[in-house]
């Protein structure tokens, strides 16, 4: 069975969407998602600098965009495979029945929404947009911030969270958990860590996914009655705790209150092992997660679909695992391009060895 991930903010680098412009379409595509997110995705992807990209309300937009871009690229360089095979060797699918599961890092819980159907393409960027400037808004009310906690044991590194008053928001499995909370409180855990750990202050606006984004939430709860979420047409993976969410009405509210609750990744992957899932590709701008599957998931291989040269290792990857085998779920058919509308990506990129917040 075959796992696609998306990931969360800090991903993005300077520059990363460039070479996935030069394939059909994508440019085309980049623009739609733009202009249905207020921004100029194309300049931000491909010219702006870290710092510029660092902010919330660009990175987010970015972020989700880039995930739909290679996941299309994905889909259309699959399509290619299955016209240009011989004597019925294509692949056994070519769009989005052959995933078996989704699941998203944070914002990346957006994009993998998307691609399971439970939004639009454009309804994901106006959410994304919506999202990323309510989390900036809720970032300057407080000096907030999030730092990495690598290394030493789970129970000893919670106990040290709770004990200086922050925030575990992301659980993030193989010996990764990110504080967060003020300032002082990050200064304090880091005078003070826990045993056989590294801390590593993270480069983003605030503390995410703690009760400092309660006004973003107050935000996303009205966007969300505007919308009409359909049920995920694959299984699809929740933060809040791992499970499987099957109901779009549900997915959205926990896309909702997400952005002021951890998230447990670890969960998620834990799930993933119990569904059978036996490859993953994570969605551009890749990296992290893969590196947290290969100790978390160890065995199971991965491709990192950073840039177009990818693609290949991908589609093998595809035509290996891709098939819904062993998944509850049916999607009756559904097939709705991830670049399909209603009408017509820390400044610096974490290797696998860091965090995602």
């Amino acid at each position: 069975m075959l796992a696609i991930v998306c990931p969360g903010q800090g991903s993005q680098t300077p520059g990363f969407l460039a070479p996935w412009l030069e394939l059909d379409g994508i440019r085309h595509q980049v623009e739609s998602l733009g202009a249905a997110a207020g921004l100029d995705l194309l300049a931000h992807g491909t010219v702006s600098d870290a710092e510029t990209i660092k902010d919330t309300a660009i990175a987010q937009p970015l972020i989700v965009a880039a995930g739909l871009v290679s996941l299309r690229a994905l889909f259309d360089a699959l399509s290619r495979d299955a016209g240009a095979a011989q004597d019925g060797a294509a692949p056994a699918s070519t769009d989005r029945t052959a995933v078996g599961a989704w699941a998203g890092h944070s914002v990346g819980e957006l994009t993998a929404a998307a691609a399971a159907g439970v939004l639009t393409a454009e309804q994901a960027m106006i959410f994304v947009r919506e999202r990323g400037r309510a989390m900036a808004a809720a970032s300057a009310v407080t000096p907030t911030g999030m730092s990495a906690v690598l290394g030493g044991v789970a129970d000893d590194v919670l106990e040290a969270i709770e004990r200086h008053g922050l925030t575990p928001a992301n659980n993030n499995g193989g010996g990764q958990i990110v504080a967060a909370g003020t300032l002082e409180q990050l200064a304090a855990f880091a005078a003070d860590p826990p045993a056989r750990t590294r801390i590593r202050p993270l480069e983003v606006a605030g503390a995410f996914h703690t009760t400092h984004m309660s006004p973003a939430v107050e935000v996303l709860t009205e966007l969300a009655a505007t919308l009409s979420p359909q049920d995920p047409t694959a299984p699809l993976l929740s933060n809040a705790d791992g499970q499987l969410v099957a109901d779009g009405t549900d997915t959205l509210r926990r896309l909702v209150g997400q952005v002021s609750n951890p998230v447990r990744w670890d969960l998620c992957m834990h799930t993933l092992l119990e569904l059978g899932v036996t490859g993953i590709i994570e969605l551009a701008p890749a990296g992290t997660l893969v590196g947290l599957a290969k100790r978390a998931m160890k065995g199971v291989p991965a491709v990192a679909l950073k840039a177009p040269e990818d693609l290949e290792a991908a589609c093998s990857l595809v035509r290996e695992h891709g098939s819904r085998e062993g998944s509850t779920h049916d999607d009756g058919g559904a097939t709705r391009r991830p670049d399909q509308t209603d009408t017509g990506v820390p400044a610096t990129n974490p290797s696998s060895e860091e965090a995602q917040p």
